[in-house]
């Protein structure tokens, strides 16, 4: 198993409402795809809510192979998503690694 893990803050200049607009678009853009995708296990976006953290959401997923990862990343639905979300995020950070 792999999992997948992604970490942005929001764009410079967006009031507390877009932020939170943003991070729920962001969830109804993303965690749909986890049934387009075989073997996606796990497809979850969560917003910060601590002040010890330094990025503002997440997402955090789980996929049965690499194999799995790649489909999810090529999907035309993640692609559409991945537009907003770099329209509303910055300073991305990802992290794969086998579970």
């Amino acid at each position: 198993m792999v999992r997948h893990i992604v970490l942005w803050n929001f764009a410079e200049g967006l009031s507390e409402a877009e932020r939170t607009e943003a991070g729920e678009r962001m969830k109804a853009l993303l965690e749909p795809i986890r049934e387009l995708v075989p073997g996606a296990l796990e497809i979850r976006v969560v917003r910060n809510e601590l002040a010890s953290s330094n990025r503002d959401i997440a997402l955090i997923s789980s996929f049965e192979t690499e194999e799995a990862l790649a489909a999810y990343q090529n999907h035309p639905a993640h692609v559409e998503a991945g537009k907003y979300v770099r329209s509303v995020t910055c300073n991305r950070a990802c992290m794969d690694y086998p579970i």
